[in-house]
């Protein structure tokens, strides 16, 4: 069977000329948990926007499910993947939530009653019942994070993407984002510097650096090698006593 996702020489430039993406290449396996690893401007949030269209590469491909994203898949290639934006914002934008997490049902052509029924069935999962009536500016921040999950989750995608899923959550927050995900079926590509979170959630481990895969192991292999991290901005920091940090935080575990 081929992969769930497979890129190939995949590069892109911005629009002044930047390269973004030089060329990046591998594939996610089905049920395969997998963080994408790298510091600030390493290319991560630019490759998960190739993965369900919204950028079109200069060069190389993307493949999900046996779909090559193009004109005339990108809308069944949205189907498949679920993307976060890590701005929660720039998915949540209707009057009230419950609308919010309909939207993506109903534009697949759900009918509004299944579509209704399926938006309350997963933020009940999410534990945000209660809070369907407001707007996505009268929730919390963690409540934000979990609807925009939520937005996504709703349309059962085979590929979940989130990019950088707890990157201004309090510890609390962070916590309870993470147990959740820990329960998720979906094959998960996380993006994220936080090396904790990439602890918890995932098993293999794809470093970027300036557009490049500089590393491609089973994590525990990437958390072990601190020259490697170092040299690509992701030192983690030092446990309280003085050594190597955890590859699992103290209080999380995944669920079997």
């Amino acid at each position: 069977m081929p992969p769930l996702l497979a890129v190939r020489d995949l590069a892109f430039h911005y629009p002044d000329g930047t390269p973004a993406l030089r060329g990046i290449s591998f594939d996610v396996e089905r049920s395969e948990r997998v963080a994408l690893l790298g510091s600030t401007g390493s290319g991560k949030s630019t490759l998960l926007q190739h993965l369900n269209g919204l950028l079109t590469p200069d060069a190389g491909s993307v493949t999900v499910a046996g779909f090559a994203v193009a004109d005339d898949t990108v809308r069944e290639v949205r189907r498949r993947v679920g993307l976060v934006f890590q701005d929660p914002n720039d998915q949540l934008f209707l009057p009230t939530l419950l609308e919010d997490v309909a939207f993506g049902p109903l534009n697949n052509g759900v009918d509004s009653h299944e579509a209704i029924h399926r938006a309350r069935a997963i933020l009940e999962e999410l534990g945000l019942v209660g809070v369907e009536s407001r707007p996505a500016h009268h929730l919390s921040g963690g409540e934000r994070r979990l609807a925009a999950l939520a937005t996504v989750l709703v349309s059962r995608p085979d590929l979940l993407a989130l990019d950088e899923p707890t990157g201004d959550l309090d510890a609390v927050s962070r916590s309870r984002l993470v147990r959740l995900l820990t329960t998720r079926p979906e094959t998960l590509l996380t993006a994220t510097h936080d090396l904790h979170v990439a602890a918890a959630l995932c098993e293999r481990g794809v470093v970027l650096h300036r557009g490049v895969v500089v590393a491609d192991r089973p994590l525990a292999d990437v958390l072990g090698d601190r020259e490697l991290l170092e040299r690509h901005g992701l030192a983690a920091p030092l446990d309280r006593s003085g050594g190597a940090p955890s590859t699992r935080p103290s209080g999380w575990r995944r669920a079997d």
